[in-house]
């Protein structure tokens, strides 16, 4: 049987993939207890946060109680909130412990604000996903802004700067000239025949 170049270089790439699937599958289970490969979880970061039921009819409905979750950052290590890290990432025990959280204050009967207060008594403001618009975090929130006025503003008045000169020039007042008016008319006959 004859092989043309084409089918040979596909069996070795075949080939190739499937000696390599080995090392890969081996490296995939060492990075599996850590989670991400490139994020080391820390199992005692997570905090139970608990307080007594209020009521015994839920707060709030399931698709609010995942809107509150993407305001709750994972304490995992990673930089996802509550729900991203627990719908994505299947290796992480912190997420879903801290859902357990929300679910049984949401069924204590708690407000949204008042779990976010429960959660930031416990980790503080880092597990905030953004910051209380209050003292000095509004510089965080202000400061986009005034940077991009005092950036309008300095393009503003370079292009103004920059549209004087040209505007002064086009502006020329005529130099006081020691010629006869039939001088004159010559030499503007001559700047006509000049112009065409």
């Amino acid at each position: 049987m004859t092989m043309d170049r084409r089918q040979f270089l596909g069996r070795l790439a075949a080939s190739v993939a499937v000696a390599a699937l080995p090392a890969r599958l081996a490296a995939q289970q060492a990075t599996q207890g850590t989670g991400a490969a490139n994020v080391p979880m820390d199992e005692g970061r997570y905090r139970p946060v608990r307080l007594p039921a209020k009521s015994s009819t839920p707060s709030m409905t399931t698709d609010a109680r995942d809107a509150l979750e993407h305001r709750i950052h994972c304490m995992c290590g990673c930089n996802l909130d509550v729900y991203t890290c627990r719908t994505t990432d299947f290796t992480c025990p912190v997420s879903p412990a801290m859902h357990r959280d929300v679910m049984a204050l949401v069924a204590g009967g708690y407000s949204a604000q008042e779990i976010i207060d429960a959660f930031v008594n416990v980790y503080g403001e880092r597990v905030l996903m953004e910051p209380k618009k209050e003292g000095f975090n509004l510089a965080g929130y202000l400061a986009p802004f005034v940077a991009l006025g005092a950036g309008g503003g300095l393009v503003i008045a370079l292009l103004r700067r920059w549209r004087r000169p040209a505007a002064d020039a086009a502006t020329v007042e005529p130099l006081p000239v020691d010629a006869t008016p039939e001088e004159l008319a010559k030499l503007e006959a001559l700047l006509k025949r000049d112009d065409q």
